[in-house]
């Protein structure tokens, strides 16, 4: 070290500088080279070459890439089915009465009103209804009655249209006031005055209420002056611009259709098996007018749903976002229960019903109970799942062959799936997909990306229905979590010969009920937005039909990378996109070479689209739902070789327009 201190004081020609100054100077001065050297070797290179070449190229399934829809986190009661009432029946505090009314409430108190339920409800599937008595001669001024707060306070808006359904009986003619008023009562946003004719029979009265204002926590009163009793039942409050008028919550929908699913698996999840059979979901119950659905206790995510949003919803929004059906139906066995496999007659013959309900014609027995409900033309249901996640359940086996074989018969273009795991050894039963869950850290899911590089490629195809990174790497939403599943998901493109599908889990979460962590779209009753594992499944929005191409990364660093190659095309153009994932903290200078295009590479038109942030852990808020969000800039140095940078933590797509293209045109 001293011949370096000497070799420095001569260098800077310091006879006068005293050691210790020049020692400083130089301390400093090695301390700023250290860093840029750093900053230099922080910087990795690597070659990504892309083989596009027609006899390379292999089409993915038009199907890959969609979403799983369960009912959990009230992600359909008080999230995209947009009735505003909590437990609009009554029926949610069991059958037996007097019965808990909860989140109903009074307005007034003990000496002026009387609620309580009975069993007197005209609809024999939801017996139970609520018997207001008047006890006030003199009410109090606003009158006394009943509210109901909906899930967490009622979104309304100043100007819009809410319909009010609701049925009524009351021995004496009586009016009553519908209002929509601010959680304390004090704001009235819009009332009316409807009246009840004295009559021992129900009476179903229908009230348009248009809001003077706006309030995000709101509630539907029913009030009176007059002493006596009116009952009620069925009591619903519905926007009316939902999405295309089929109930659903036009906002979230959107999201979904920026997704562009092709798929759309449904109702769950342990929805469908429920911790005991008595509360799985229940098809039948589900359908038909929904002043007549009994509704039910979901009792693995611990809350009633009215099941407005039934087996004919799920359809009908397959429809909507032109997504193929996907009917994930319980075969006998929840998590606590099993149904003999010589006792599953019933619920096979259940099951047929509800195909037959979706498919047969208007004619048929269950076809025209979809008919009447205004759907006369089938719905193309061509994937059932048997059970959620059963395998290895003692009855699950023989209760399985049992389904198979009758849907088989009976309609035998239907594709069934198997809820065991067929990726490392073949199954023991007959399948033409087979479930693949995964829940797991970031690194673990990372590594990933090849675990379906050693599937057999003969037998069923994996369908890769719930993928997430979850616990501690995952927050509320992190970009850590949206990068090892973004790097999963290049590996599910690369083995889409053998994978024919793939969804994250789950979809919705109510903010004000995270029951799962984390989960794709955040909400509330009036405000959503999507975590970054949602943003980077719209890079993948394109893969679906596509064609993919190999690829191959050479680089010291590239067991930080992933990535795929894919040809599509929009209405109007046709692109090369090259996605890449850098999972590791330094940044990568990027060599892309790409042969065998059969077109030229236009920059004008090519694009880069970066998810990343300034901390791995980052997440989106409602007070800053854009925090980690893909950003668009233009390709300007677009050709078939070039280089790019790729931020650390970082995914990225590379859009190249082509300017004609024989492979895409043969897709």
């Amino acid at each position: 070290m001293g011949s370096i201190r000497d070799y420095k004081w001569k260098r800077m020609g310091t006879n006068e500088a005293s050691p210790p100054t020049v020692l400083c100077l130089f301390f400093l001065f090695c301390l700023g080279c250290k860093c840029l050297a750093s900053e230099f070797e922080a910087t990795q290179t690597a070659t990504l070459k892309v083989d596009a070449s027609p006899q390379l190229a292999r089409k993915i399934p038009d199907t890959l890439f969609g979403i799983f829809f369960e009912e959990i986190n009230h992600a359909g009661a008080g999230g995209i089915w947009a009735e505003l009432v909590s437990n609009r029946g009554f029926e949610a505090g069991g059958p037996h009465t007097p019965s808990n009314i909860d989140p109903w409430s009074i307005i007034g108190d003990d000496s002026s009103i009387f609620v309580a339920t009975d069993r007197t409800s005209c609809f024999s599937r939801n017996i139970v209804s609520l018997r207001m008595e008047v006890l006030c001669d003199d009410c109090p001024a606003g009158g006394v009655g009943i509210y109901n707060p909906g899930f967490w306070g009622m979104n309304i808006e100043d100007g819009k249209t809410y319909n009010l359904v609701m049925y009524v009986k009351s021995p004496e003619t009586t009016d009553l006031t519908v209002s929509l008023t601010s959680a304390d009562g004090s704001q009235n946003l819009a009332s009316a005055t409807v009246t009840v004719s004295g009559t021992s029979n129900w009476t179903k009265l229908e009230q348009k209420l248009v809001a003077k204002g706006t309030n995000r926590t709101s509630r539907l009163q029913i009030t009176t002056n007059k002493k006596g009793v009116v009952w009620f039942d069925q009591v619903s409050l519905m926007p009316e611009d939902t999405y295309k008028g089929h109930g659903f919550r036009t906002e979230l929908i959107s999201m979904l259709l920026d997704l562009k699913p092709r798929f759309l698996r449904f109702p769950g999840g342990c929805f469908v098996e429920g911790d005991w059979l008595r509360n799985a979901f229940r098809w039948r119950e589900s359908i038909g007018p929904w002043e007549e659905r009994p509704g039910h206790f979901g009792d693995v995510w611990h809350y009633w749903t009215d099941d407005g949003l039934g087996y004919y919803e799920f359809l009908q929004l397959a429809e909507d976002l032109g997504a193929a059906p996907i009917w994930v139906f319980n075969n006998g066995v929840s998590h606590n229960d099993e149904v003999d496999t010589v006792a599953i007659a019933p619920f096979v013959k259940d099951v047929l019903d509800s195909l037959e309900f979706a498919r047969g014609s208007a004619n048929s027995t269950w076809g025209s109970v979809r008919a009447s409900m205004g759907h006369p033309e089938p719905f193309p249901v061509k994937y059932v799942a048997i059970g959620n996640e059963d395998c290895g359940k003692k009855f699950y086996r023989g209760n399985y062959l049992k389904f198979y074989n009758a849907i088989r018969q009976a309609y035998p273009d239907i594709q069934m799936i198997s809820n065991c795991d067929g990726s490392s050894k073949p199954l023991d039963h007959p399948a033409d997909l087979y479930d693949f869950h995964v829940y797991t850290d970031s690194k673990t899911l990372f590594n990933m990306r090849s675990t379906f590089d050693r599937t057999s490629r003969s037998g069923p195809k994996a369908f890769v229905s719930e993928y997430a990174v979850w616990r501690s790497d995952a927050g509320r939403g992190s970009l850590l979590a949206s990068l090892s599943e973004a790097a999963f998901l290049t590996g599910l493109e690369k083995n889409s010969d053998i994978v024919q599908m793939a969804s994250y889990a789950p979809l919705f979460v109510n903010n004000n009920d995270q029951t799962w962590n984390p989960d794709a779209i955040v909400f509330n009753s009036w405000q959503h937005y999507g975590t970054p594992s949602y943003w980077m499944q719209t890079l993948f929005r394109e893969s679906s039909g596509a064609m993919i191409h190999p690829i191959k990364i050479s680089s010291s660093y590239s067991s930080s990378l992933a990535a795929s190659a894919i040809t599509w095309q929009d209405s109007e153009n046709s692109f090369l996109r090259v996605k890449v994932v850098n999972f590791g903290s330094d940044a990568v200078s990027l060599t892309i070479s790409i042969t065998g295009l059969q077109a030229s590479v236009n920059a004008l038109g090519s694009t880069t689209t970066v998810l990343t942030s300034g901390n791995v852990m980052d997440e989106n808020s409602f007070s800053n739902p854009n925090k980690v969000v893909p950003v668009k800039s233009e390709l300007s140095n677009a050709t078939e070789q070039m280089q790019v940078p790729l931020a650390p933590r970082s995914f990225s797509a590379f859009d190249l327009a082509l300017a004609q293209s024989k492979l895409v045109a043969e897709m």
